[in-house]
């Protein structure tokens, strides 16, 4: 073959690493390429002989010290008998502590920790043995070396370390957490924690401790197996809270905690809502008193038309108290009031309290009262009142106080009370030509009074007609008469007592009674009814409604004279 000289071409070698059942193979490049491994994998070493002497024939990475070649060379260039192999590996083991070394090998195995031979199983045998070896391990750097020896026969080796992580055993706590910091999202009011991973084999986490700055006391949001943690639940006060972060073993041991790292928080915590909320009507509006909150700096109002309605607000003050003078009369409210702190942080809203401003404005007054004389009194006329809370007008009839052709007062007296949907009356009373006064008052739904508020209104003085009968009725009759007025269609009732049959003290019993009622057209009474003795009633059904009625009975003796007659008279409202 014609050698390939500086000028001729370049030839490339291909590097290819695989992993396979924790061997990393190196494929293309001379045996002792592999010089090391990254901890914890093992630099393996083949060697031709059991010495290990000379140069190793293969090496190579290996993840695990666990291989069974039967009767097979180990790899390639190898014999099958009398070979060696040697697995090194430098590893930090943290804080320590004890450890079983298992380990299964035809033939031969020793194991080393920094020189020092742990386990000595170093012969030709021809079945696999076995040992376990316990011992403590400290803390930091060490280097294990198994060396295996396959002399004739089939060949097997295994070995590990394995911390002995049980409380009665390990006593060693793990080594302090290292690298700890810590950092605060004002957006989110988090804390994020990160650390270094500590190097113990056995270790089972860590616990993170949070204490108020001022407080000796820890508590522990959280435990993770991670190397960071995100506490999302410290209390967004505007506080300062410190942080540790614990490690801890299998055997529960525990390393004392890591350098406090300090954060502080953004305050978003709000006060507590006020108490003690009372509402009270006031002339002006409705006010609102509630108990004062530490730490406060102003009040918020709030206020709906019920109690799980929709609140709005209403006014803010850094005082106790509110005036809500938008409050309207007879309308019922219900408030809520909330406390603001330095930072701007808003309460709940407290326990609703409910008012009622009290109405004190009364109605306008009655306006276009007219008056005019009728033969059963007064028929009274007005204007509806605009006042939407209307509940009734009041009547009142008086005298005219002071001189005629000088201001006059109307001193009245309260006649009756009407709907609201009223606006005229009927005043009935004997027409006899006094000259009176009417008013009428507007009262409110709050009996608020347009009268009493402003005790003016506008008063009518008219003169009654003058019905009384031309002929006036003697004195000295042995009778007496009642006439009461008729309610509906059934006439004026007219009682009489005196000379019946059996009257104590009467004289002579009549004979009959005779009744009279007075004609305006005539002038004259004329007989309308005569009874029989005994008799003491009458209805008159054939007197004219809306008029005075005037009446007169007499007895009839038995001679046929009568008596001196009794009178009385009766006033009726117009059919309606």
């Amino acid at each position: 073959m014609r050698p390939v000289g500086r000028s001729g071409p370049a030839l490339a070698a291909t590097l290819t690493i695989a992993t396979t059942g924790g061997l990393l193979a190196v494929s293309g490049a001379p045996a002792s390429a592999a010089s090391s491994c990254a901890s914890p994998v093992y630099k393996r070493q083949f060697y031709a002989n059991t010495t290990f002497s000379g140069t190793p024939k293969k090496t190579d990475c290996d993840a695990a010290v666990s291989e069974n070649w039967g009767t097979k060379a180990p790899a390639s260039g190898l014999p099958k008998d009398n070979f060696g192999v040697r697995w090194t590996v430098t590893r930090d083991f943290g804080s320590g502590g004890p450890f079983a070394l298992p380990v299964t090998a035809q033939d031969g195995i020793r194991v080393y920790l920094d020189g020092t031979r742990k386990v000595d199983l170093w012969k030709n045998v021809s079945s696999t043995v076995k040992k376990t070896v316990n011992l403590t391990i400290p803390s930091g750097k060490h280097t294990l070396r198994v060396d295996y020896a396959n002399w004739t026969g089939a060949a097997n080796v295994s070995f590990a370390y394995t911390p002995r992580a049980t409380a009665t055993v390990d006593k060693v706590k793990p080594f302090t957490p290292s690298g700890t910091s810590v950092s605060y999202d004002t957006a989110g009011g988090n804390a994020k924690l990160t650390w270094a991973k500590n190097k113990e084999m056995d270790l089972a986490g860590y616990r993170i401790f949070r204490r108020l700055k001022g407080s000796t006391t820890w508590t522990k949001p959280a435990t993770t197996t991670a190397t960071s943690y995100t506490d999302t639940t410290v209390p967004a006060t505007g506080d300062t809270y410190y942080y540790e972060v614990r490690a801890y073993d299998k055997a529960g041991n525990e390393s004392a905690g890591s350098a406090d790292q300090a954060v502080t928080t953004v305050d978003r915590t709000a006060l507590a809502a006020p108490a003690g909320l009372i509402a009270t009507s006031m002339s002006s509006g409705l006010q609102l008193d509630w108990n004062g909150v530490t730490g406060a700096v102003s009040y918020r109002l709030y206020r709906a038309t019920s109690e799980n309605g929709v609140y709005t607000r209403v006014g803010s003050t850094d005082g106790l108290s509110y005036l809500d003078t938008s409050a309207v009369e007879s309308v019922t409210y219900y408030y809520r009031v909330t406390v603001l702190d330095a930072a701007g942080n808003e309460s709940a809203r407290s326990v609703a309290a409910v008012g009622e401003r009290e109405d004190l404005t009364p109605p306008p007054a009655v306006t276009g009262l007219t008056v005019t004389p009728t033969e059963y009194g007064f028929e009274l006329e007005w204007d509806k009142n605009p006042a939407t809370d209307l509940g009734r007008y009041t009547v009142y009839w008086g005298e005219l106080l002071g001189d005629e052709g000088e201001e006059q007062v109307c001193s009245g007296t309260l006649t009756t009370y009407l709907p609201a949907d009223t606006t005229s009356y009927s005043y009935t009373t004997r027409p006899d030509g006094d000259r009176v006064c009417f008013f009428v008052d507007a009262i409110d739904t709050s009996w608020n009074s347009s009268f009493k508020w402003t005790r003016t209104a506008e008063a009518v003085a008219a003169t009654e007609l003058d019905t009384t009968p031309s002929v006036p009725t003697p004195e000295g009759s042995p009778l007496h008469l009642e006439a009461t007025s008729a309610e509906g269609d059934e006439g004026n009732r007219l009682t009489w007592s005196g000379l019946g049959a059996g009257e104590e003290g009467s004289a002579e019993p009549a004979q009959g009674f005779r009744i009279y009622r007075w004609n305006p057209a005539t002038a004259a009474y004329e007989k309308i009814h005569e009874t029989s003795a005994g008799a003491f009633e009458y209805v008159d059904t054939g007197a004219k409604r809306g008029t005075t009625s005037y009446y007169w009975v007499t007895g009839v003796r038995a001679d046929g004279t009568e008596t001196l007659p009794a009178g009385d008279w009766a006033v009726t409202e117009p059919a309606r």
